[in-house]
């Protein structure tokens, strides 16, 4: 009798030092508050940084068209700080220097695109980029269009806005038929306007 008491009560100890066991075991894998590892803290913050960056990663895009409405490529704006950068890549037009221009309002009616007004030119300056006097806030180089009729450019556009260019009456794009010349006013003697986009935000 009397040994199988002991040997109940030296289970019953080994029992007691198996929960302490695994009671430790588990205060050592929790983590106390404040103590998150690194790569946690990384994610979040890493998180933090994109959300912030999609949020002042706004533009504007104008797909262009020909007055017989064949697409002529696509005109994208960005802000930057005190800029707005115009990234414009044409698809089909003729071969040569071509003026284009941001315009003063958002309508695109063919086959003129007269609706689209002058340059954008809320500072009321004179045109063209060696115009001592100038230049129009939409002012742009020329666009050069190889013989397969496309052709690229990248421009910024100093103290633009994009909430200058989306106002009320919105903005366009323009591809003018000539090269225009950056000093005549009001558009650098570029001839007729062959294709056109209005902007819209996105």
């Amino acid at each position: 009798m009397r040994e199988t008491k002991l040997a109940l009560l030296a289970l019953t100890i080994l029992g007691l030092a198996a929960c302490g066991d695994r009671q430790d075991a588990t205060a050592n894998n929790a983590v106390a508050p404040g103590n998150l590892p690194a790569d946690a803290l990384d994610n979040g913050v890493n998180a933090a940084t994109d959300n912030a960056v999609a949020a002042v990663s706004v533009g504007a895009t104008a797909a262009l068209k020909t007055a017989q409405g064949a697409s002529a490529g696509t005109a994208r704006v960005s802000e930057t700080a005190g800029a707005l950068t115009v990234t414009l890549d044409a698809e089909g037009l003729p071969p040569g220097d071509h003026g284009v221009h941001i315009h003063m309002t958002g309508k695109c009616d063919g086959p003129k695109f007269e609706s689209a007004g002058g340059h954008w030119n809320p500072a009321g300056m004179k045109h063209g980029l060696d115009n001592p006097q100038g230049q129009h806030a939409g002012d742009m180089p020329n666009l050069t269009i190889g013989p397969d009729g496309r052709g690229s450019l990248t421009y910024s556009l100093k103290g633009g806005t994009l909430a200058g260019l989306l106002d009320a009456d919105g903005a366009a794009f323009v591809v003018h038929a000539k090269k225009d010349d950056q000093k005549t006013d009001p558009s650098g003697d570029s001839g007729d306007r062959i294709a056109c986009g209005v902007f819209t935000a996105g």
